[in-house]
């Protein structure tokens, strides 16, 4: 069995670029991940820069995860909504998306899911304060830091519209 080492580390959803950074980085260190759990993080030994890892905020498809592997791409887990590959890199550059338009909808479907989660903590932040229960202001909080992260979803959705209207 592979030398294996398990490290937690928080990560919001709007910080996913953040996320897929930090994993790259173990692995150009010879550190591959190889599981992943909430906040958890398992890596396993591998020769440095042997893989190059890649997560999307996607729902369940087994067509999907059946054409990654075509590609090349093992399929690491998932976290709630978020799936985790990697690839080796002899195989060359690995990107999930081919355009524009594709990482327009990726961040389309992180908005959405921010702005429902928001929302809902809104409506139980307003119905709890309302009723004087003491723990309201805890979803006011978290919808406060969801509203925080949509608008910078919105923030980098923006900046790939103008660059493919340059583009175009």
């Amino acid at each position: 069995m592979a030398e294996q080492k398990t490290l937690h580390k928080w990560f919001w959803a709007w910080d996913f670029e953040k996320e897929e950074r930090w994993l790259n980085e173990m692995a150009w260190s010879g550190w591959a991940l190889c599981d992943i759990g909430f906040c958890r993080y398992t890596f396993e030994k591998t020769e440095p820069g042997e893989y190059t890892l890649r997560l999307e905020m996607r729902d369940h498809d087994d067509g999907y995860l059946s054409f990654m592997e075509e590609t090349g791409a093992e399929y690491i887990g998932r976290m709630v909504k978020w799936i985790y590959f990697r690839r080796k890199t002899e195989y060359g550059p690995f990107d999930l998306y081919s355009d524009t338009d594709s990482r327009i909808a990726h961040l389309d479907r992180i908005s959405r899911l921010l702005l429902v989660i928001g929302l809902l903590n809104l409506g139980i932040g307003i119905l709890n304060s309302v009723n004087g229960a003491s723990l309201g202001w805890i979803n006011l909080i978290c919808a406060t830091l969801l509203m925080y992260g949509l608008g910078r979803i919105h923030g980098k959705k923006e900046s790939l519209q103008q660059d493919k209207l340059i583009r175009e």
